[in-house]
């Protein structure tokens, strides 16, 4: 895969609408257990309501990772990891399939080139239109990743459909759509960290020939998209993970719980779980571009052969 050549003309929306749903799988498959200590670090200390003191008390990614091993067993690293694959699916392929097809249409014509605010305006549109669509997959597996964590040690649901029914019944539709808001602000910002940061560095690559358009060149774009996505997006993702896991009551909305984490942890608060949230977004993406690209040329080069 390293050496295919990069397709001539460039892959219809369709086949990049798939090949990132695909790619956003492959990229979960390999790094959700860093997502899972990351929302562990996330909730951690969290006031809850009634309040409760938690005998689980992590410390950094490694430590979090073997004590979620060690008390839960190793399964408890993937647990919800069925639904992290189904909102890939939907999410991945709508924000990054779609987003070269957002960005053409805000593109004026004649412009050789869309410009910073035309790549912005297109990965806000992508990004809040796949959270529209993918959030109660979101609410479900924040869910499960949190379970091991909760005060009353119970597990919540029996399965993924489980906790969709459960949900539904218990807190409404509504509560599927749990953290909308706060969700939107958090993806239309990482969306834009992401594929702005990596629409920019892999155009600079390419236009000052340091790199030609293939692995090397896709890695190093996706590293530094992986880093500023995760600085601008931690704070809203720290707020958006407690407030899709509380209990029905605990916060009025997004902004009660920003307050409450504010209050309670201070500004650091808001950037719990970094390192995890970086390591994790950092080889998501780099597998995630990596794969995208690579399964865009494949496709292309398979559609010959499949007419």
């Amino acid at each position: 895969m390293v050496g295919l050549k990069p397709p001539e003309v460039p892959p219809p929306a369709a086949v990049k609408f798939v090949s990132a749903g695909m790619a956003g799988c492959i990229a979960d498959l390999c790094t959700f257990p860093l997502d899972t200590a990351k929302v562990r670090l996330q909730i951690q200390g969290e006031v809850r309501i009634p309040r409760t003191v938690s005998s689980v008390e992590y410390r950094g990614v490694l430590g979090t990772l073997s004590t979620m091993v060690r008390t839960e067993g190793a399964r408890s690293l993937y647990s919800g990891l069925a639904a992290g694959l189904q909102r890939q699916m939907s999410f991945a392929s709508i924000r990054i399939g779609l987003y070269d097809s957002v960005k053409q249409l805000y593109t004026p014509k004649g412009a050789e080139n869309a410009g910073m605010a035309t790549r912005l305006l297109a990965g806000c549109t992508t990004g809040a239109v796949a959270v529209a669509c993918a959030q109660p997959t979101d609410v479900v597996k924040v869910r499960f990743q949190a379970s091991g964590a909760q005060w009353d040690s119970a597990r919540r649901y029996s399965g993924t459909v489980d906790a969709y029914r459960t949900i539904a019944r218990e807190e409404g539709v509504r509560g599927l759509w749990r953290g909308t808001l706060p969700n939107i602000a958090r993806n239309a910002i990482i969306n834009c960290g992401e594929l702005v940061t990596y629409d920019l560095l892999k155009d600079a690559l390419l236009r000052a020939q340091l790199m030609t358009d293939n692995v090397p060149c896709h890695f190093v774009a996706a590293f530094g998209a992986g880093f500023c996505a995760t600085v601008v997006a931690s704070p809203v993702d720290v707020v958006k993970t407690r407030y899709m896991n509380a209990s029905p009551g605990q916060y009025r909305n997004a902004l009660s719980c920003l307050l409450a984490l504010l209050m309670q942890d201070g500004p650091a608060g808001l950037y719990k779980g970094f390192v995890p949230s970086f390591l994790r977004l950092g080889s998501w993406n780099v597998v995630m571009f990596v794969s995208y690209e690579q399964l865009q040329r494949l496709m292309v080069l398979a559609r010959p052969a499949l007419a």
